[in-house]
């Protein structure tokens, strides 16, 4: 099936979010995911997660949550921070979604929070992605920004398989959870 069939469908039926781990664009990055191990997934999330915070920054100056949700995760890899005051932060990050009109900036939140949720768990890799390809899609269109997404999906699997040779150069330290 081609990707964009599935998109064009899930547009008709008006789904919030237009990609899930399953769709026909993800298959390759999906598969190359479960082949990672959590640290490696961490360091691909939260990088990813940085770019959405920055262009939710640059949206709403005054918005602290995304920024907040990003830099407690990156406290709680470390095992700085525990995961309830983790929680409480990037759940604040999806709250920021519900008070936004904006369709793009609803999904970039819900990408931020789902990169940090890696964290707890490698079962939200494929959060990220979804979501900010709902973003790409609601900003440029399907048809418009075909070339946008597929470059996008292709940057993914270049930063994770770059994560996935260079994860021992991270410095650390890492929570003993991860360890």
């Amino acid at each position: 099936m081609e990707w964009t069939n599935e998109v064009n469908a899930k547009i008709k039926r008006k789904n919030q979010i237009l990609f899930s781990k399953g769709s026909p664009l993800l298959q390759e990055l999906n598969q190359l995911v479960t082949l990672q191990s959590h640290r490696t997934l961490i360091l691909w999330a939260l990088e990813l997660a940085e770019e959405a915070v920055q262009q939710l920054k640059s949206e709403y100056p005054q918005e602290s949550r995304p920024t907040e949700a990003l830099e407690i995760s990156r406290l709680w890899a470390k095992g700085i921070v525990k995961m309830p005051e983790a929680q409480k932060k990037i759940l604040r990050c999806h709250a920021m979604a519900k008070e936004l009109d904006s369709p793009v900036n609803i999904a970039l939140c819900h990408a931020v929070g789902q990169a940090c949720g890696v964290v707890h768990a490698p079962g939200h890799a494929m959060g990220f992605p979804a979501y900010e390809l709902t973003a790409l899609v609601r900003k440029y269109g399907l048809e418009s920004g075909r070339q946008i997404i597929e470059k996008r999906n292709q940057e993914y699997l270049q930063r994770l398989k770059y994560w996935e040779q260079h994860e021992e150069d991270y410095p650390g330290p890492w929570a003993k959870f991860l360890q």
